[in-house]
């Protein structure tokens, strides 16, 4: 009898022990690589104070937007934020989540991050293969002072559908007539030269190996490899490097809610302190689901991320979405999303 007392008293307990475990969620998410560092950084912290997992894969934004679309993952990320039309027919509901920066980086020997300057037109002209030395004249005027080499210049893109090949290409479209009528912009475009690499990762390793690459990241990518950045000229005509603030300044002229989805381009903005390439990074979520408990943590996580997160944020240069931007999402998703 005592032993019998002894086995329950054991089971009552380690059931018990159990239930906290047992209660911990795990959602899955996946898009766009600009984000991928901070929503890696903000998964790990969550887990650590809630025991709750959040897994993210890194498979650009086109992908994203397929598989939420799909409904195999609990939440999509793009950097190409989706018009109306499409977020009516697939039933999506869209919010911005962090705000970052692109940035051109090259691998030219003897020159700095920040040193080799940029205007839209030259860089435009870069990618259409019309300038093809990084001793071009028009260059060398830009840079008097800077030991440009007599070398071919080899430009990397992104070979996979990509919000920040949209971000940038959306740029170039905007400073360049000759790139919007013979490129355009998009995810994917065909692209007039250059060699592909796979996500930020892919262009980042390309250029961070290969001497005289250009290509284009996110800014905390080409920190973390420690790229040489070029520094652009924006609307107003200044010559600005890219940085927390002058990824706000750019964001700070933002209209959001005259947008479906909040899907604001941050591209060419004005501001004599705005970093001409800045994007924000959305999340997508499916408005029916026959799971409201998993848009429940999803909302959980990306609660805590606005509250909680912004230090790391800005750890990794990126920028937090304002205050009143972050109300007015937490007020839609009470009004649009079952939980």
């Amino acid at each position: 009898m005592l032993m019998r007392k002894i086995k329950k008293t054991l089971v009552i307990a380690l059931t018990l022990g159990a239930l906290p475990f047992a209660q911990a969620s795990s959602i899955t998410g996946a898009g766009a690589s600009f984000p991928y560092p901070i929503y890696a950084k903000w998964a790990s912290l969550y887990e650590k104070e809630t025991g709750n997992k959040v897994n993210y894969q890194s498979i650009g934004s086109g992908g994203g937007q397929q598989q939420i679309i799909a409904k195999t993952i609990d939440f999509g990320a793009s950097d190409d934020p989706m018009n109306a039309d499409l977020l009516q027919q697939h039933q999506l509901f869209q919010f911005p989540a962090i705000i970052g920066g692109t940035v051109p980086v090259v691998n030219l020997p003897e020159i700095k991050a920040g040193e080799l300057k940029l205007s839209g037109e030259l860089l435009a002209k870069i990618f259409l293969g019309k300038i093809k030395k990084w001793n071009d004249p028009a260059l060398a005027a830009l840079n008097p002072n800077l030991p440009l080499p007599d070398k071919n210049i080899i430009v990397i893109h992104r070979s996979d559908g990509s919000g920040t090949t949209f971000g940038f290409t959306n740029y170039l479209s905007k400073v360049s007539a000759d790139w919007k009528n013979q490129v355009g912009e998009g995810k994917s475009v065909k692209w007039p030269t250059g060699h592909g690499g796979k996500g930020n990762e892919g262009i980042a390793s390309y250029v961070r190996q290969m001497k005289y690459t250009i290509g284009y990241v996110e800014y905390a990518y080409a920190k973390q490899n420690q790229l040489a950045w070029a520094s652009l000229q924006n609307q107003a005509g200044q010559f600005v490097q890219p940085a927390n603030e002058s990824f706000m300044e750019a964001a700070r002229q933002a209209k959001w809610q005259e947008k479906p989805g909040m899907g604001v381009v941050l591209t060419n903005e004005a501001g004599e302190k705005s970093w001409p390439i800045t994007a924000a990074s959305f999340i997508l979520l499916n408005k029916n689901t026959d799971n409201p408990e998993v848009t429940k943590n999803v909302l959980a996580f990306f609660d805590w991320a606005f509250s909680k997160g912004q230090q790391a944020a800005e750890e990794l240069d990126y920028v937090p979405i304002p205050a009143d931007v972050v109300n007015t999402i937490q007020s839609q998703w009470k009004t649009e999303l079952k939980q």
